[in-house]
This record gives C-alpha cells, structure tokens and sequence, in this order.
C-alpha cells in the first residue's frame, strides 16, 4: 500500500530566464499581486484577497485565471517569504485544482542571472495526486512560465 501511495506524489520544476531584477519579479508575484490581473490579462482575469495583508505571510488569495481553455478558480495563502533570497512559498487550499490533488505546494526562487543583466526564475511544484489517472500539472508549469514572461514584459514597459 505505501508503493502505491507514493506513486501519487510528485515534484516537477523548470526556470525561465527574464529580463527584470530579481527584486522587481519577486515584488510583482509576492507583494503587488493584485496588479497580476493587469500585467498578464489573457492569464489571470482576478486577485482578491481574503485574510491578512497582500505579501504577508499568512494572506489568503483568491485567483480568477485561464488555463488548458477553461476559466479556473484557486484559493492560495502564502507560507513562507523569504525577500533576501527572492523566494515563497505556496500552498493551495481550494479551488478546481484540489479536485485533483490532495496537496498542492508551490514555491518559486528568482536569481540574478550570471554575468549579465535580468533573473532566473525556478517554479517548483509540489503535490499529491488524488489518483493514478490524474495527470501530472504539466500544463499548470507551463502556465507558470508564460504568466512570468508577461510579467516580465509588464514591468519592463514600466521602467
């Protein structure tokens, strides 16, 4: 039985490089948050918070976004920050994801680049499938990078 469960947990990641400081990416998906709607439109249509501060551990949010051709909600609160080293982490608490994973953690870390102006943004998924048929978030990943390129072509347009 304990096989069988751990055939259902996974961790996928990748990195994206972009254009912005490291200080500026992380600030955007930590503590402007709310402006994501207006940095990338065609991904994510809302941000409303529920509990706590905006970029405080603790806050709870809900997201209104587009993904696989379907309009999708999730719950997030944000469990750990760590503003030194431009990294946090997230945990899903409901939401259409949760209908296909139990738990579902997601952390990101941007990095100055080597050498050269702009960051490398790591994404690290965490999760627990519900079953074997469930697929692993893939998409969801690649979600992730094409949400950080917008980002990252918002703020540059504002410098």
């Amino acid at each position: 039985m304990a096989e069988e469960a751990s055939s259902l947990v996974g961790i996928i990641e990748t990195t994206v490089e972009v254009k912005s400081s490291p200080e500026k990416l992380h600030g955007m998906l930590v503590g402007k948050k709310h402006h994501m709607p207006n940095a990338a439109p065609s991904l994510i249509q809302g941000c409303e918070l529920h509990e706590g501060e905006i970029g405080q551990v603790g806050s709870i949010v809900t997201w209104n976004y587009f993904h696989d051709g379907e309009a999708r909600v999730l719950k997030e609160r944000i469990e750990s920050i760590d503003a030194e080293n431009n990294r946090a982490t997230y945990r899903v608490l409901e939401g259409d994801l949760m209908n296909e994973y139990k738990s579902f953690l997601v952390t990101f870390q941007v990095t100055p680049k080597e050498g050269e102006p702009g960051s490398v943004l790591h994404w690290h998924f965490e999760y627990e499938k519900i079953n074997e048929e469930v697929a692993h978030p893939e998409t969801l990943l690649q979600f992730a990078v094409e949400v950080s390129k917008e980002i990252d072509g918002h703020l540059l347009s504002e410098e």
